[in-house]
């Protein structure tokens, strides 16, 4: 089967720093891939030119075989700062990309509020919520749209270890539910990675290159506490780790 989307020796360079340097992977149909790596290696970058906001110095990204020159309809994007409109309410912010898109599906909307449990809050404001539950929200509006590729960027990292699993193990439900999507997840956590990926493609800095790649041998379906007890666990991230300390410019959460 053909890849869903394609990252071929992207490059980039802000003025004369080199970001990224001929990185290339592939990503198949519903799988998603986890793009570990310590803070400076590019990841946010990487995604942003995958979500076509950026133009690579050199290189290009291909969805379906069609060169990424610009924003697409395909993608959507979750942010690691949840990115919603402070003024809109929860519900105002899931519907926004379908309301910019032409389409207005209230059922839709109240579906994916009920899937995230806000059914309580979906006329409240993002002051009003704590992390996760907006990062709930940026995950639903992202749904939303019924992309074939979602790109994350770290949506987990700024909270407490509790809700993070709880969200692991949201997101592990909706990729089972959802079999249209692809999706690339960055992450600077080696045991997100493990529970969430079907691959990890392991990102050096200076400047930002692809190390390896690791297949994650956990079935699916899967839960974030079912990966911890599976015996391929330790010597898995023991893997992954060693990986990461290849270049030890950088350091990295363990």
């Amino acid at each position: 089967m053909p890849a869903k989307i394609v990252v071929e020796r992207v490059s980039h360079a802000f003025d004369r720093h080199q970001v990224l340097e001929s990185v290339s992977f592939a990503v198949s149909p519903h799988e998603l891939l986890c793009v570990v790596g310590p803070s400076g290696c590019g990841k946010t970058t990487l995604l942003r030119i995958m979500a076509g906001l950026l133009v690579p110095t050199s290189g290009a990204v291909f969805i379906d075989g069609q060169e990424v020159v610009g924003p697409s309809h395909k993608t959507a994007m979750v942010f690691q700062h949840f990115g919603l409109f402070p003024w809109k309410s929860v519900r105002a912010n899931i519907a926004y990309g379908l309301k910019n898109r032409g389409r207005r599906e209230p059922e839709r909307v109240d579906g994916l509020i009920r899937t995230i449990g806000l059914e309580q809050a979906a006329h409240q404001y993002p002051r009003q919520l704590s992390g996760g539950m907006q990062q709930r929200v940026g995950l639903a509006r992202a749904l939303a749209v019924e992309p074939e590729v979602l790109l994350m960027d770290e949506p987990f990292g700024s909270l407490d270890a509790i809700t993070r699993e709880q969200l692991q193990d949201e997101l592990l439900q909706i990729w089972e539910r959802n079999q249209d999507i692809s999706g690339v997840f960055i992450t600077h956590d080696i045991d997100e990675a493990m529970i969430l990926g079907d691959r990890v493609v392991v990102l050096l800095p200076g400047p930002g290159r692809v190390s390896q790649t690791i297949e994650v041998p956990f079935p699916r379906p899967r839960a974030a506490g079912g990966v911890r007890a599976h015996p391929a666990y330790p010597e898995l991230r023991t893997s992954l780790w060693e990986a990461l300390r290849a270049d030890r410019q950088v350091p990295v959460h363990g």
